[in-house]
């Protein structure tokens, strides 16, 4: 049976970073095949994986568009609708260890709700096959409040050390009970602790939210100096503070 893990929470807070290692960990530990989901319109995920991605649903999407104003989208034989299929099939993108689907965007102007119905069709087509999914969404509420999630087992909330970070997810918790979405489960996670330890003041404002604390992840500088020399943070050693903490989390959590 398939497990689904999204991960969520306020932009800059390094959900993506946190969805990478977490993807490392799974394979690392056999839980394969495994499904990557970038669910981000501004898509960097695999960036921290360290996976060349040539298209996105959202370049599809584009392309198939521009097409239809050139009188020239689909080839003799075949149905709109199949070469729209086949198309946004070849967005899946297939590694030794996981396959991966980004989201991406359109051009120009407007909403991403086009590309947002895209990504659920092509995530509800493609889950059963595999034992884990992990969905890194976009900064905010888009997904949840739109339903672009398949059902989740478990819901990953996370935070830098700031009130606000910790206000945020406070509300996509809250959206996630008002929708009645029902994870199975949901807590958070604190990321860029200094010294993996918590303020007096975050922890207040943990409390205040009602939100369940499934771990603190500390400051690592070994993360903020591969993002700068644009290497994979996925592939940083085991022994990474951060990723060792975050690996601790998963097998407490029986990931």
């Amino acid at each position: 049976m398939n497990h689904t893990i999204a991960v969520a929470g306020k932009g800059g807070v390094g959900k993506t970073t946190v969805c990478g290692m977490m993807i490392d960990y799974l394979i690392k530990a056999g839980k394969t095949p495994l499904l990557v989901v970038d669910a981000d319109a501004n898509s960097n995920l695999n960036e921290v994986l360290g996976v060349e991605v040539e298209t996105t649903l959202g370049a599809v999407r584009e392309e198939i568009a521009q097409a239809e104003l050139r009188g020239n989208v689909i080839p003799r034989g075949m149905t709109k609708a199949d070469y729209a299929q086949v198309r946004f099939n070849a967005a899946l993108v297939e590694e030794d260890d996981f396959d991966m689907l980004v989201m991406g965007r359109t051009q120009g102007k407007g909403c991403y709700c086009y590309v947002n119905g895209i990504l659920k069709t092509q995530v509800d087509k493609y889950v059963g096959s595999y034992q884990y999914t992990v969905i890194d969404n976009e900064a905010g509420m888009e997904h949840i409040a739109r339903g672009t999630l398949p059902h989740v087992d478990t819901l990953l909330l996370v935070s830098d050390c700031s009130r606000r970070g910790i206000q945020a997810v406070g509300r996509i918790a809250g959206m996630v009970k008002d929708l009645n979405l029902n994870p199975a489960r949901m807590g958070l996670i604190v990321n860029r602790a200094p010294g993996g330890v918590l303020n007096e003041g975050v922890k207040e404002e943990i409390e205040k939210q009602g939100l369940h604390l499934l771990g603190v992840l500390p400051q690592d500088e070994a993360v903020f100096e591969a993002d700068c020399d644009g290497k994979p943070s996925s592939k940083l050693p085991d022994s990474s503070p951060m990723k060792q903490a975050l690996h601790q989390l998963m097998q407490t959590l029986g990931l």
